[in-house]
């Protein structure tokens, strides 16, 4: 008998697979792209807590600039955070995430000064190192020093001398600005006062430095967050997240970030054609930005594709393997739409997302799977939270295309003794 074929496949492909509860195919081994980098997060060695967060910033930019260089596979901020403060082999850390190459490093912060050490690190070939270097610049230059670091690694990489405008991000002008948008930055997933307190932060930024996309876009979704999310009033902030969304593409129209936020906003005005054209943008700027694929699966379920949703969801774990809950909560939604419903159960029961606003979609993958009992008890814990929620009001101000796309929820819900 012939042998089996071994198809090669990237090992983020079988995470996202295993995730979504698809069986592996025995006949498939981990390939890993020449070109594939994780960034762990610097080191922060001023000695500061308060400068722990600025690290973070640096660590997160230089993560989006290398995302934008055509042909590389990098891996999203979510899964290299996830490694924070631990030790572990990089060898070890690259098999986990499915790169070859590492980059790691430190900075410190003080008065005018910004000096980092960074190194390259092939993980894949015993932990060699194959670029080191130390920067210290002006703090003033802290832009030019990230575009600086992503090109050097990109020659290391790739071999490509010369390699100039690898970023196409616009940079902020203002220093504050800068610090009060890392500040901000997720803080509109964590709760109500946090995302009130980055809504301040934001508008402070852009009062700062009116051009500055990210500052905009992030303000857009703390907004729209306050009262999709938190139960806030809808206005004046839903139709101020229309208008920043709007202001951060109109400033840097190629920026995939600011297309996605964009998409998001515009899906939750229902304006699902708009929002469709502003992820495929997206994606096409920058194929490494793993929440705008994402997104394109919360929108294939509000247009009632789950399967396509499903897919995204695939796609988006492939790029980031240790996500936030959100990724989870869409793929649940998706297999609920689907009658995948015990899969749901799982996906919403994941550590990522169990006990967030995903509960209530949870509940209703509980009742609609027949575990009643667990159905009523979630949803015990969730009035407790919750006191004034109506599934009703949900239904209604949920982005679905059609009516009937949403019913399986309410059935759910109904059964589950949520109040209507």
């Amino acid at each position: 008998m012939a042998e089996e074929t071994i198809v090669s496949a990237d090992p983020l492909y079988l995470t996202a697979l295993a995730s979504l509860g698809a069986s592996v195919p025995e006949r498939l081994t981990a390939f890993v792209p020449n070109n594939s980098i994780a960034v762990l997060p610097f080191v922060n060695i001023s000695g500061e807590t308060a400068e722990e967060q600025f690290t973070d910033g640096l660590t997160e930019d230089i993560i989006t600039d290398l995302s934008n260089v055509s042909g590389f596979l990098v891996i999203a901020r979510n899964s290299t955070f996830a490694y924070k403060g631990k030790s572990a082999d990089v060898r070890e850390i690259a098999r986990d995430l499915g790169v070859k190459y590492i980059l790691e490093g430190s900075a410190r912060r003080s008065d005018k000064r910004l000096r980092i050490n960074v190194q390259l690190i092939d993980g894949a070939d015993r932990g060699n190192h194959v670029w080191a270097e130390r920067f210290d610049r002006e703090l003033s230059d802290i832009f030019e020093l990230q575009d600086e670091v992503t090109r050097r690694v990109v020659e290391a990489i790739s071999g490509k001398i010369g390699v100039k405008n690898i970023s196409s991000r616009l940079k902020p002008s203002n220093l504050e600005a800068y610090d009060l948008c890392v500040r901000s930055r997720g803080k509109w997933d964590i709760s109500r006062s946090d995302t009130n307190e980055a809504s301040a932060d934001l508008e402070r930024a852009v009062s700062l430095d009116p051009n500055y996309c990210e500052a905009h876009s992030n303000l857009a979704v703390s907004l729209l967050h306050g009262w999709m999310i938190w139960g806030g009033p809808q206005m004046p902030g839903r139709a101020k997240a229309l208008v920043h969304a709007r202001r951060a593409v109109e400033i840097d129209p190629d920026d995939s970030h600011a297309r996605a936020i964009l998409a998001y906003v515009q899906l939750y005005e229902r304006n699902w054609d708009e929002a469709k054209l502003q992820l495929e943008a997206a994606v096409r700027l920058n194929p490494n930005d793993a929440h705008a694929v994402a997104l394109k699966g919360e929108l294939q379920f509000y247009l009632g594709n789950p399967q396509a949703a499903l897919v995204a969801c695939a796609e988006a774990l492939r790029l980031n393997p240790r996500p936030p809950g959100g990724y989870f909560w869409i793929m649940g939604m998706a297999q609920i739409s689907s009658g995948q419903y015990e899969e749901a159960v799982v996906s919403l029961s994941r550590e990522e997302t169990y006990g967030t606003g995903s509960r209530e979609s949870l509940i209703a993958a509980l009742a609609l799977s027949g575990r009643l009992s667990e159905a009523q008890e979630e949803a015990r814990l969730f009035l407790a939270v919750n006191p004034n929620w109506r599934f009703g009001d949900l239904a209604a101000n949920s982005p679905f295309r059609e009516v009937s796309i949403g019913q399986p929820f309410i059935d759910g819900w109904r059964l589950a003794g949520l109040p209507e």
